[in-house]
């Protein structure tokens, strides 16, 4: 369910390309479904909702994941994301609450944005274990796995080259990786679990440590082309089968 939580938020990528007009969200909330493929297999594994909030002058945002009951008899998970950022979509604090199975973490990340830098107080909570703090920096923008994906949808793809790969910084709570994303294009037509087809920009996209290692399989995603560009389809690779996640309206 990690890796699913992961392809999901991985769609949020801030690149290193030029920003369209500032984009202005009212309250939100989208709905996944998480589905397993393999084969002639396709099953419904979980479920997910990601919505945002304006607050003051910024916004307040929050991912859930869960599985279904038939998996939860297999592997429990119940994981929360929470982010505050401004008006931007600068992260400001983030939470990570992970719940899998006996398994339970805190992770929170506290931003602090100064002149085109970037550092960040990472404290890591664990069952019975003191906790740990860690301090990161770049020396551009960083983000963190939420708010990234309110970036990504900010973004001016009549800007973008097909076939480039763009970069950026991700702190993803106890240490800063690369997340490189490569435009290939427009899908005129992707058709979603429901049936319903959606004009949408194809976008791969893979994370990396900072000394150059990889840490995720590639991942597609697709954003829908419209006004409010919705995520609309992440498939991500596993030992056995794939993941997609897709929106459900």
């Amino acid at each position: 369910m990690r890796k699913i939580i992961l392809s999901i938020l991985a769609m949020a990528a801030m690149v290193l390309s030029p920003a369209a007009s500032a984009l202005t969200l009212s309250n939100e909330s989208l709905n996944y479904q998480i589905v397993y493929h393999w084969g002639m297999v396709w099953k419904h594994a979980g479920d997910a909702t990601l919505s945002i909030n304006k607050h003051g002058n910024g916004y307040n945002a929050r991912l859930t994941g869960k599985t279904r009951s038939w998996a939860d008899k297999i592997y429990t998970v119940r994981d929360t994301l929470k982010c505050s950022m401004t008006s931007n979509f600068r992260p400001i604090k983030y939470e990570k609450f992970t719940h899998e199975n006996s398994y339970y973490a805190h992770d929170v990340v506290a931003f602090n944005s100064s002149g085109s830098g970037t550092t960040a107080a990472c404290t890591r909570y664990r069952k019975n274990k003191a906790p740990a703090h860690i301090n990161l920096s770049h020396s551009g923008a960083a983000y963190d796995m939420l708010s990234v994906f309110y970036m990504l949808r900010n973004l001016d793809y009549s800007k973008m080259e097909n076939g480039k790969v763009y970069k950026s910084c991700v702190f993803s709570g106890k240490e800063k990786e690369t997340l490189s994303i490569k435009y290939v294009g427009i899908v005129p037509s992707l058709q979603l679990r429901d049936k319903s087809r959606w004009q949408a920009f194809h976008l791969k996209l893979s994370f990396t440590t900072d000394n150059g290692k990889k840490s995720s399989d590639g991942i597609d995603a697709y954003i829908s082309t419209g006004p409010q560009r919705i995520p609309l389809l992440v498939v991500g690779k596993l030992k056995i089968g794939e993941i997609k996640c897709y929106y459900a309206k």
